[in-house]
């Protein structure tokens, strides 16, 4: 059996994976936090916004950095 391809793409879906959770743990933090005290929503919306960016900002990083190293 022979394989083709790039071990670099298996490790970019492992970082992916790493982000779908960090991201799904951000608006569980936040649904969190609203349903505790609804008054706090509009402080906590834009935190919550900036940490799903950052963390999909890295996930997308990881990826051009595959294609980079994988060439």
């Amino acid at each position: 059996m022979e394989l083709h391809g790039s071990l670099n793409m298996i490790g970019y879906g492992l970082a992916a994976i790493g982000s779908a959770i960090g991201v799904g743990m951000i608006f569980a933090a936040y649904i969190n936090g609203v349903a505790r005290q609804p008054e706090a929503q509009r402080i906590l919306q834009p935190i919550a916004m900036l940490g799903f960016a950052l963390a999909e900002a890295l996930a997308i990083l990881g990826l051009v950095f595959a294609f980079v190293i994988g060439s």
